[in-house]
């Protein structure tokens, strides 16, 4: 299954576009799902088959606001470095790929909640079929 990770970027006017990646493709949109039409239009069939789970980039208690800071600053500075044909220094680079760690574990988590409520709903739903006369 192809990851796919969609970021919050500005654009070279300052506003706010979203930048869909999946391996070595990726596009651009003004929403989330504009640059993911984008992006699934360059992947074969097969190398899309997943379920999405769109975070709203807010702060909650698995990703805290520094941390969001921290990541967006590192991000810009790795683009910078990719654009230049440099790397980030090592230490700023094992700082980032822990903060993408942390953020995954956190999208893993929200997942879990979001699923247990679904559950829960579909739950409560399917005992009133059997309860209503």
């Amino acid at each position: 299954m192809t990851t796919v990770s969609i970021l919050p970027i500005s654009d070279a006017n300052g506003e706010r576009i979203y930048r869909a990646i999946a391996g070595d493709k990726q596009s651009t949109g003004r929403t989330a799902g504009e640059a993911l039409d984008a992006l699934t239009a360059q992947l074969e069939g097969d190398e899309f088959n997943a379920l999405l789970v769109i975070q709203n980039f807010c702060p909650d208690w698995f990703f805290s606001v520094e941390q969001q800071k921290r990541l967006s600053e590192l991000m810009n500075l790795w683009r910078s470095a990719r654009d230049q044909g440099q790397t980030l220094p090592p230490e700023q680079q094992i700082e980032l790929d822990s903060l993408v760690e942390v953020e995954l574990k956190a999208a893993t988590a929200r997942t879990a909640i979001l699923l247990q409520q679904a559950i829960a709903s579909m739950n409560k739903h399917s005992d009133r079929r059997f309860v209503q006369t």
